[in-house]
């Protein structure tokens, strides 16, 4: 089922040029704009405290005018590239186009190419917002940087050269509210199988140094369920780096476990040289300590069984939905009801998720609803009833929803001014432990 009016309320994503964050989450990297004055603000506006060294409406713009439609506006963006390198201090530089720039045609590569040829590290791409969302640009951009700029030190850093070191593509930055814990943790657990981690974005990567020896990995790790996958493809065709998928967010136990039990597997193929002993007994230690705070619960559990949830619906994107529904079914004993993936999923990667989230219950169907339009997937929420204590997982626009439904609500996706997100990861075994927190701490909350 789907809302067929032409009308999207409440998308729950950005336009292609909100990939511009994706440039941003890489230190001392910048977006420049070849767009209208307002596409930064509304990127800035939509991801909220996500300005990071040069982002949302901090980002240089051409700020393109009618006068630029008629005549182009190529001379303005050489002049705003060469003056960027006076006020900020960069290792990077990306130039995207906004609509305006789009339509008009203006050559931005043969600019962009001008300041290349000086060796000035700077990577141009084509981001009209009516092309695609950030979902899809997002991994534009990556491929545009490995071809650009990566290219330039493939020399120095033969292809698969480091049988320990991976590539990580995982959490879209700022999209994904808990991009930087969750990248953080997926460092932290493929080191403990003994791997070195590229995961390129964030505090916890190298900036473009890292970039620079993205060639040299052995293999290449994707955990989405589509999103980054030509990214992957391109890695393949490029340097020859094979890939594990892992399709949905792998979060609480079960699902981190085998998330690296198939990495484990993966490097072993690909002769990492990892000591194997080692990486398993760290995976019994992690898991071991995710069940004895488990244990604890018993006695909480217990007591308040009666005012806790006892089932959800979810509106993410399909990565978080399906890795949310099994984490919530399997560990903590919340059913997952109506699901909503909003992030426009292409229809031939649809089935492959519906099966992975049967693959959640053999005793039961878990509705799953592909629907951008977030306004009338709360109209189905709206309009279904469930027996029980109700919880929605959703962006701060369901909030309201929640209040109407007498549910309990936890924010846990974009846009949201409900929430201040940090570092918090909702990944791996810790992950698991902080989301039962969230939860239980929102139930709990409802008491006097």
């Amino acid at each position: 089922m789907a809302n067929n009016n032409g009308i999207i309320e409440q998308p729950r994503f950005s336009c292609a040029i909100g990939a511009l964050q994706s440039v941003v989450a890489i230190k001392r990297a910048m977006p420049i704009l070849h767009s209208g004055p307002g596409c930064g603000d509304m990127v800035q506006g939509f991801f909220e405290r996500s300005r990071g060294y040069a982002g949302g409406d901090t980002s240089p713009c051409t700020n393109f005018s009618e006068k630029d439609v008629v005549f182009g506006g190529e001379e303005k963006l050489r002049k705003i590239i060469e003056n960027s390198y006076k006020v900020l201090d960069t290792d990077l530089q990306v130039v995207m186009t906004g609509c305006t720039g789009g339509i008009v045609g203006d050559d931005i590569e043969g600019v962009v190419q001008e300041f290349q040829e000086s060796k000035k590290p700077i990577v141009a791409l084509d981001t009209p917002g009516f092309k695609c969302n950030n979902y899809v640009s997002h991994s534009h951009v990556v491929n545009a940087i490995i071809d650009q700029y990566v290219s330039v030190y493939e020399e120095d850093n033969p292809a698969r050269s480091d049988k320990k070191l991976v590539n990580l593509f995982a959490s879209i930055p700022y999209q994904d509210p808990f991009w930087k814990g969750n990248l953080r943790e997926y460092k932290r657990l493929l080191e403990g199988l003994g791997l070195r981690v590229n995961v390129l974005f964030g505090p916890d990567s190298d900036g473009v140094k890292e970039w620079q020896t993205i060639p040299k990995a052995n293999f290449n790790i994707l955990v989405s369920p589509w999103y980054g996958k030509t990214i992957v493809d391109h890695l393949k065709v490029r340097y020859g780096q094979d890939y594990t998928w892992f399709h949905s967010v792998p979060i609480g136990a079960n699902e981190t476990e085998k998330f690296l039990r198939q990495v484990l597997s993966y490097a072993i193929e690909k002769k990492s040289g990892i000591d194997v002993k080692a990486a398993e007994e760290f995976i019994d230690r992690e898991r071991d300590g995710y069940y004895e705070e488990i244990d604890n619960l018993a006695t909480f559990l217990l007591e308040f069984r009666y005012g806790l949830p006892g089932f959800a619906h979810i509106l993410h994107d399909s990565g978080y939905v399906v890795g949310m529904a099994k984490f919530l079914l399997h560990e903590t004993g919340i059913v997952p009801k109506e699901l909503f993936a909003i992030e426009n999923t292409p229809e031939k990667y649809r089935e492959a998720i519906y099966e992975d989230l049967k693959s959640t219950s053999t005793k039961r169907t878990i509705p799953l609803y592909f629907e951008q339009d977030a306004g009338y997937a709360q109209d189905i929420i709206r309009n279904t009833e469930h027996k029980g204590r109700g919880i929605i997982l959703g962006s701060g626009w369901d909030k309201g929803l929640a209040r109407e439904k007498n549910y309990e609500f936890l924010s846990v996706a974009v846009p949201s001014s409900v929430r201040l997100v940090l570092t918090t990861n909702y990944v791996g075994f810790s992950g698991g432990l902080r989301l039962i927190e969230d939860i239980y701490q929102t139930a709990l909350n409802g008491y006097d």
